[in-house]
C-alpha cells in the first residue's frame, strides 16, 4: 500500500522557520522524483521544489529560491523541506508528491500558517 505522510506544519511568525517531512512507504522511493507543492485558499496548487531520485538535482519556484531547501534521505524514505525566512504569503497546505513515468502519488498535506 502506497503512503506519503507529511508532518511538520504549524503556525509560525513571519521570519521564522519550519521543517516539513514526508515519509514514504509502499514503493521504490529512490526511483522517484520527489516534489513539494502548496495550495493557498482560492488558488491553484503550485510547485514549490523538487529533487531527483539520487538527490543530485533540485529545482525551486522563484518565490522560494534562497529561502527553502529540499533534501531527501533515501535510506529513511523521507523527503524534507526546510523553510526559512517565512512570509505570510507562504501560508498554504503543503503536499508532497512522488512521480515517475509510471504515475504519481500524493500525500494528504500539512498546513503551514505564517502570521503574527
Amino acid at each position: 500500500q502506497v503512503q506519503l505522510v507529511e508532518s511538520g506544519g504549524g503556525l509560525v511568525q513571519p521570519g521564522g522557520s519550519l521543517r516539513l517531512s514526508c515519509v514514504a512507504s509502499g514503493f521504490m522511493f529512490s526511483n522517484y522524483v520527489m516534489s513539494w507543492y502548496r495550495q493557498a485558499p482560492g488558488k491553484e496548487r503550485e510547485l514549490v521544489a523538487d529533487i531527483t531520485g539520487a538527490g543530485t538535482i533540485t529545482k525551486y519556484a522563484d518565490s522560494v529560491k534562497g529561502r527553502f531547501t529540499i533534501s531527501r534521505d533515501n535510506a529513511k524514505k523521507t523527503v524534507f523541506l526546510q523553510m526559512n525566512s517565512l512570509k505570510p504569503e507562504d501560508t498554504a497546505v503543503y503536499y508532497c508528491k512522488a512521480y515517475r513515468w509510471t504515475g504519481a502519488y500524493w500525500g494528504q498535506g500539512t498546513q503551514v500558517t505564517v502570521s503574527s
